[in-house]
């Protein structure tokens, strides 16, 4: 007898407990303030989970202001305190002049993620956070800076030379025309300016640079050189 209650009573416990819901589980599918999503935080902390959703734009989250360190130069940036660093990263470039992918951010002697959330790592209003340049990308800009230097510096060479050479071909023109008058010219006078426009050629070769302008005025010179002295 003891056996057989003993059993109905287990049956009827198990009965009513399956028709009991967790309270934590009504609560999510009933469509109201408890259906957002959670998520558990470093510490244990049970925070509500970020989301798009216009239900969580609706929330107010506080603006905090970061000291940002670049160099020797200091950034004061407002940003949500639910941002991300790579949202910091984009907020930077602007007043930085470097791009967000080129950049790393250093917060309490460790580089952060970009998809890591400030308020995660611990960033509160007034926190101070370092920003570097990433080495290859500096290296990058070191030598795109030395191209472009290397390049202005060919190009003031080139114009002095083709300054020089348009002198010149007005004297081979002048020349020219005293010959078809039937003017005699000394030799002399024909070599020097042969010898003026080999020397303004040999500048050219002796000028590192890319492109068609180097090639264009050593045309040129040519030009002058073959048709109009001979």
């Amino acid at each position: 007898m003891y056996t057989t209650m003993n059993k109905d009573n287990i049956s009827r416990m198990k009965t009513k407990a399956a028709g009991i819901s967790s309270p934590v589980k009504s609560t999510a599918t009933s469509g109201g303030v408890g259906s957002e999503r959670w998520e558990v935080r470093p510490g244990g902390m049970l925070v509500q989970r970020r989301s798009s959703d216009s239900n969580q734009n609706s929330i107010h989250v506080p603006s905090i202001k970061v000291k940002v360190k670049f160099g020797r130069s200091y950034h004061e940036v407002n940003i949500n305190s639910q941002a991300s660093f790579g949202e910091l990263k984009k907020m930077l470039a602007r007043p930085t002049g470097l791009a967000s992918q080129n950049q790393k951010l250093i917060y309490k002697d460790q580089e952060r993620d970009s998809k890591t959330f400030l308020d995660v790592a611990g960033v509160k209003d007034g926190s101070k956070i370092m920003l570097i340049e990433d080495e290859l990308s500096k290296e990058r800009r070191h030598l795109e800076s030395l191209k472009t230097a290397k390049m202005e510096k060919a190009s003031k060479e080139i114009a002095a030379i083709r300054l020089e050479v348009d002198k010149l071909a007005k004297q081979v023109a002048l020349t020219e025309l005293e010959i078809k008058c039937g003017k005699k010219v000394a030799e002399t006078v024909l070599l020097n300016l042969i010898e003026l426009l080999m020397t303004q050629l040999i500048k050219l070769d002796g000028i590192s640079a890319d492109g068609d302008m180097k090639l264009q005025r050593r045309m040129q010179v040519h030009v002058y050189t073959i048709n109009q002295i001979f």
